[in-house]
């Protein structure tokens, strides 16, 4: 839930891109980071690199060699939170046999880096506030006030304006936080950092895993060219993971990554549509039996079909399927077809699954 390190050596993140959008906005970090101690809010969607940005200020600040300390305020309780930001005296409640320092008092010098401030409930803002404005705050149970000299860094995903107005979120904690803001871009409007980071995260999990995987195919550029990355960086970095996994190939192929368009496109009812000029048929959706039926069945029986297609051939079959040789081989693995590929042809799906009848 919260995390200490401390000193320039230790950092190890980078942020990744080179477009005009995110350039800008490390060049902001940098200038914000020569100040000393202003509090900053910063901005942005969910998985857009707020923490990244939040240490890229403390690591070019005067305090680098001091502690950066940082909390996801959502994930704590509001009766734990004061304790773990605040501290307390010995007694102050039960099983407190000692006292203890809380994390702002050990980011004295540093930075704290304060995740999902937009969740915190109205009561806590209060106190918060205090301690944003005045870098003094007591213990639970203390006596004595504890100054600070800490950089506040704070983010959220929220519009914190809009909270404001819906009597969510404090107008005076807001205006003391957003002293400086940094608003991170999301990953689709960042044009082709999305391929540069692709291939970091390829390079990255090709050393883990100790995979050969060179990259993107043609396909798999365009692919994550067009689509919207809801879940920015974060989403992009989980997907590029899970393909080099599985792939068994040189090049990531489209459906390595596993993009669901649908989620982006709930409000469009997508019927089949057979093109006999093309001769191709698009569609994305079955007739479902009553009891259901396999995805895996269903993949199964296209593999099959086109094997049997392909007079077993498997470069003819990977062809008529639109995938590489290398994950045809490793869904046949998977399936457990036999080796011999003309026995597999006399292997049928225990269904037949046809697009939706137009007429």
């Amino acid at each position: 839930m919260a995390n200490t390190t401390k000193g320039l050596n230790k950092f190890e993140h980078e942020i990744i891109g080179e477009s005009p959008q995110i350039i800008e906005v490390i060049n902001t970090a940098k200038k914000i980071a020569r100040t000393s101690s202003i509090t900053t809010l910063i901005t942005g969607e969910s998985g857009t690199g707020k923490e990244l940005f939040a240490r890229l200020i403390h690591n070019h600040s005067d305090a680098a060699n001091q502690p950066f300390v940082d909390i996801n305020c959502a994930a704590i309780p509001e009766t734990l939170l004061e304790s773990e930001l605040f501290g307390y005296e010995k007694g102050a409640f039960t099983g407190a046999h000692v006292s203890k320092k809380g994390l702002f008092e050990l980011a004295n010098s540093g930075s704290i880096f304060l995740d999902e401030i937009g969740d915190i409930t109205s009561n806590f803002q209060i106190k918060i506030l205090k301690a944003v404005e005045t870098k003094r705050f007591r213990r639970i149970s203390g006596l004595k006030e504890v100054e600070i000299s800490t950089r506040i860094i704070a983010a959220t995903n929220a519009d914190l304006k809009e909270a404001v107005k819906a009597g969510k979120f404090r107008e005076d904690l807001y205006y003391r936080l957003n002293v400086c803001e940094i608003t991170i871009p999301p990953l689709r409007e960042r044009g082709k950092d999305v391929l540069i980071l692709a291939q970091h995260f390829i390079d990255h999990y090709n050393r883990e895993f100790d995979r050969q995987v060179k990259g993107l195919s043609p396909s798999a550029i365009e692919n994550v060219q067009n689509y919207p990355w809801p879940g920015n960086i974060r989403q992009l970095k989980n997907s590029i993971e899970r393909a080099v996994l599985v792939e068994s190939d040189e090049w990531i192929e489209p459906d390595d990554i596993s993009l669901d368009y649908r989620k982006e496109k709930r409000h469009e009812i997508i019927e089949p549509v057979i093109n006999t000029t093309q001769k191709s048929i698009e569609f994305n959706r079955f007739e479902i039996p009553d009891e259901g039926i396999s995805i895996e069945e269903v993949e199964r029986g296209l593999i099959l079909s086109a094997l049997e297609k392909a007079n077993g051939n498997i470069s003819k079959t990977a062809k008529l399927l639109r995938i590489n040789r290398g994950k045809l081989r490793y869904k046949l693995e998977r399936m457990d077809v036999p080796s011999d590929l003309s026995s597999s042809l006399k292997l049928k799906p225990q269904y037949s699954v046809e697009p939706a009848n137009l007429n």
